[in-house]
């Protein structure tokens, strides 16, 4: 198993954590802790897992080195966009020592 991490700095962690986890929950498995500020997201080919702190919110995805590209996709694409307006920004960084994907919202946030 391969490992990628990303810590998006936010003072709403919580807030972005619980609905990603809403979010995917209707294509996946998927759990939210109000309680401990810890999440899941299970998918067919790894499994991705949301903690919330009081300034960032710590991503970490797991599974074969050849689906860490897509994991990181996935959880980092749809986070930016819940948080266009906090122009949130998720860097990967996977522990072969090698970069992951980046993702920010390079569009204007409407309103």
């Amino acid at each position: 198993m391969s490992r990628s991490e990303a810590r998006v700095t936010t003072d709403r962690s919580a807030r972005y954590a619980k609905q990603l986890a809403a979010h995917m929950g209707r294509k996946i498995e998927t759990h939210w802790s109000e309680e401990t500020g810890r999440g899941t997201l299970t998918f067919g080919r790894g499994i991705a897992t949301l903690e919330a702190t009081p300034d960032a919110l710590l991503l970490a995805v797991e599974g074969d080195a050849e689906n860490l590209p897509g994991l990181e996709d996935v959880v980092g694409r749809h986070l930016v966009r819940f948080g266009a307006r906090d122009e949130l920004v998720v860097a990967w960084q996977r522990d072969s020592g090698e970069p992951g994907l980046v993702h920010r919202n390079d569009e204007p946030a409407e309103g």
